[in-house]
């Protein structure tokens, strides 16, 4: 059955110190970020979740416009053979896409760069915006912190940009069923001033936001997998002329 679009997107109410509706000042960035595709799980239709998620962003494109989309970790279901085949599916979009790699994405460091012709940990700007994209598993799909030397480091390059979003499959605090304790990356985060927001995915169950220190943390539920959200789908994020964004 095909999903409503208001079924689709979740959109979740503007932050207090963010525009409550539609900005006056020109959209200067609008992106998506998916998660979770575990593309080849047995016992799920993961072609068709690829192809639903590749066919809705396109008519994001189409008619509200999209610059980009990161999908945000599990990207394939253990099988390493599958990363070719994934990149593949999502060459079906119309728009740049980036990736992180998640606990389910189990192939080594070389094979990622490789494939993605960047390493697990990477960034890039966008005008007056950075975005950082790390990485917090390892070919064994263990569930790690961040290297917070490297994230230190990517936060002070860009910290003249006017915003830092920053992407980790998996959320570095205990507050889901599937998260872990990463205080120290926590911290960082919460002290560097131009960090916006932070978007994770692992946990298919968890679609909102949380605080911490002053910073929101974003999910996006899943567009794959056997479990978790009712619904498939992603988020989008907008961020205006004046500065003020919206999710």
């Amino acid at each position: 059955m095909l999903l409503a679009r208001r079924d689709v997107l979740k959109f979740l109410p503007a932050l207090p110190w963010l525009k409550s509706s539609h900005s006056a000042a020109p959209l200067t960035i609008r992106f998506a970020v998916a998660s979770d595709g575990h593309y080849g799980q047995p016992d799920t239709d993961f072609e068709k979740f690829h192809s639903d998620v590749t066919r809705w962003l396109n008519q994001e494109k189409l008619q509200k416009g999209l610059d980009f989309v990161v999908f945000n970790g599990d990207l394939i279901h253990d099988e390493p053979t599958l990363l070719y085949d994934v990149k593949t599916a999502l060459k079906r979009l119309t728009v740049p896409f980036y990736v992180t790699r998640g606990n389910h994405d189990k192939v080594g460091s070389d094979v990622w760069e490789s494939t993605w012709g960047y390493p697990t940990n990477h960034s890039f700007a966008r005008g007056e915006y950075a975005f950082v994209l790390g990485d917090t598993s390892n070919e064994k799909g263990e569930y790690l912190c961040p290297d917070k030397e490297w994230l230190r480091a990517e936060l002070a390059k860009y910290e003249n940009k006017k915003g830092i979003f920053v992407f980790l499959h998996i959320t570095p605090s205990k507050w889901t069923q599937h998260g872990i304790d990463c205080q120290e990356v926590q911290e960082l985060l919460e002290k560097t001033p131009n960090v916006k927001g932070i978007f994770h995915g692992h946990d298919h169950d968890e679609d909102g936001r949380k605080m911490s220190g002053g910073k929101p943390y974003f999910f996006d539920g899943h567009f794959g997998g056997s479990w978790g959200t009712t619904y498939k789908g992603y988020r989008i994020v907008e961020i205006y002329e004046d500065g003020s964004w919206q999710s």
